[in-house]
């Protein structure tokens, strides 16, 4: 049995990171062979991947500080709901086309301005796997914008799903700015920039493009409680059931 109480702040810092890349990641691969088309079941697919993979350098480089006492596979197969640190939105549910697009967008937007302030981190390997990840997520940046204006601006039927979808999940981008002890940690030891400095910039970005896709901008509501300190829906649990499933079932299965 681990013991999760031994994670220092350094760890949960990079666990507000690597979960969410690990969450949207998950929640991504249910879309390969039901997109809309070809080219952007593919385009799903390929960003999931890229989240998963950003994801492993997070926690190889978490096995390596703990001095080997966790696996890299321990963060992801023996925590429970509430011992992971991902923001609220990457697990609210996929939907339609257009809620999984909302959501990339919101996050997207979240994650490459967080990346540049981590490119110039004081630990030399968080600055490494931003630095690496910086050019996936341009691209899923692009894409996820591009569509939120195409559908957005499009058709009657598709401005509607779009306005749904943001009125829905908007609110759960405040998540991202809750400053809990391990933010501050990282800010005060030059590791990356705490949340809130760039919180401005971020809704700056986001409601600039909702509103070239002619999407009204839902009001604000600060949440009352955040995934980043442990508090999550109950679709957190259905994913990491899936997730875990195997592992569960037959523990230090090897193939």
């Amino acid at each position: 049995m681990k013991n999760w109480d031994s994670l220092n702040l350094f760890h949960h810092y990079v666990l507000e990171i690597a979960d969410n890349t690990l969450i949207l990641g998950q929640q991504l691969c249910e879309w390969c062979g039901h997109g809309p088309i070809l080219e952007q079941d593919i385009a799903l697919s390929n960003i999931a991947l890229d989240l998963l993979g950003q994801s492993r350098l997070y926690y190889q480089y978490l096995s390596e500080s703990t001095g080997g006492n966790f696996k890299e596979d321990d963060f992801l197969m023996y925590r429970d709901a509430r011992k992971y640190r991902n923001s609220l939105l990457v697990e609210m549910p996929n939907g339609n086309w257009g809620t999984t697009i909302t959501r990339q967008f919101l996050f997207d937007q979240f994650h490459i301005l967080l990346l540049q302030k981590l490119s110039e981190s004081s630990d030399q390997r968080l600055a490494e796997i931003a630095v690496k990840s910086i050019k996936e997520v341009k691209y899923h940046q692009r894409f996820s914008a591009e569509w939120v204006i195409r559908l957005g601006d499009g058709t009657q039927e598709s401005h509607v799903i779009m306005q749904d979808s943001v009125d829905e999940l908007y609110k759960y981008t405040c998540d991202f700015f809750v400053s809990t002890e391990a933010d501050q940690y990282a800010a005060s030891n030059g590791i990356c920039a705490i949340p809130t400095e760039f919180e401005q910039l971020y809704y700056a970005n986001v409601n600039g493009i909702l509103q070239e896709a002619t999407l009204k901008i839902p009001e604000i509501k600060k949440p009352i409680y955040s995934g980043k300190k442990g508090y999550h829906t109950e679709k957190l649990g259905y994913i990491l059931a899936e997730l875990q499933y195997m592992e569960n079932m037959y523990p230090n299965c090897e193939w």
